[in-house]
């Protein structure tokens, strides 16, 4: 495979997912699977977890179907692989089986240079998938968010979006998706207020401070205000799977960090980190876990696969508030 002969074609032999945005490299991955299935829908798709790929698997990988099927195998953590499977990547990206679609996620950086440069020298199709850490950054991903869905947002939607939401590229790309899906004509800053900042009298968020601190009857009760006052079901959702979720990033990052530094990494004012802090004691991983799945079943809920709402968004708070403080 000659040099750059890849160009921009999800079915080349070979594709690099370059960067640490976990969010664009599953986007790569996805267009890949589904640019096979459109070709074949028998595709045999196998996702290699990081650390997954042993001596010799490889081959196993992508020998030959008796059925004659097209492959797609998709290597997460390739910078993490040993120096025999790297050796045998490298092998592979110079000679890459026929039918076969091969997608190497790598973090990008140092760490396992000699794949990349390989895979670039046998001209392997490239997408960047590097973090979004301007604002310009992130204000572009939320306006090719919408020109996606076929929506159209303003300047200042776009900018009040961020500032509600943060900068982790997953929850901006759900905010985008639960807007498009859920409003009507052009998305502007009311629009983006109503959803994601509430009124005054009583806001998602709100809801959602108590819910983690695992005050539930205090969460219950400013949930029934809220929805009384006009609150959107579909925003104290949102609310409440944010508050988990930064628990979750906080819990996980770097104590040795800088407050400021921190701040940086995770896209939230250092007061929320500090109100994070506070709010995860008691907290634990499998909590977390237990937390979003709860509210996944209330976000199909709001949005018609259940017939009450408020019941669904009760149980929401019960499940949130249930895992604070170590409790089930």
């Amino acid at each position: 495979m000659p040099k750059n002969a890849a160009g921009n074609d999800p079915l080349a032999p070979v594709t690099l997912a370059v960067g640490p945005e976990e969010l664009l490299v599953d986007r790569v991955v996805g267009a890949v699977i589904a640019a096979a299935r459109a070709a074949d829908p028998d595709t045999d798709v196998r996702d290699v977890p990081p650390g997954g790929l042993q001596p010799g698997s490889l081959d196993e990988l992508t020998s030959p179907s008796l059925f004659a099927e097209r492959k797609v195998i998709v290597v997460r953590a390739a910078q993490d692989c040993g120096s025999d499977v790297v050796k045998e990547l490298k092998a592979y990206v110079a000679s890459p089986a026929e039918g076969t679609v091969l997608v190497l996620a790598h973090a990008g950086g140092a760490k396992g240079k000699a794949l990349l440069d390989a895979a670039r020298k046998a001209g392997a199709r490239e997408v960047a998938c590097a973090k979004l850490t301007k604002p310009a950054e992130r204000l572009a991903f939320v306006k090719a968010e919408f020109r996606t869905a076929g929506r159209s947002a303003t300047e200042d939607a776009c900018r009040a979006l961020l500032d509600s939401v943060g900068s982790d590229l997953r929850e901006l790309a759900s905010a985008c998706s639960q807007l498009a899906a859920d409003t009507e004509g052009t998305i502007d800053e009311a629009v983006v207020a109503t959803y994601y900042t509430g009124r005054a009298e009583s806001t998602g968020f709100q809801v959602a401070d108590l819910a983690v601190a695992g005050r539930t009857a205090e969460a219950l009760g400013q949930l029934r205000w809220a929805l009384a006052v006009g609150e959107k079901p579909t925003g104290i959702v949102y609310a409440l799977a944010s508050g988990v979720r930064a628990i979750g990033r906080v819990a996980t990052a770097d104590r040795g960090m800088r407050p400021a530094d921190l701040a940086r990494e995770l896209g939230m004012p250092p007061w929320k980190i500090d109100r994070v802090r506070q709010q995860m004691r008691g907290w634990t991983g499998d909590g977390v876990a237990r937390a979003l799945s709860a509210l996944a079943e209330a976000d199909a809920a709001v949005k018609g696969a259940g017939g009450d709402p408020a019941y669904a968004l009760e149980r929401a708070v019960v499940a949130v508030a249930g895992q604070a403080r170590g409790r089930r």
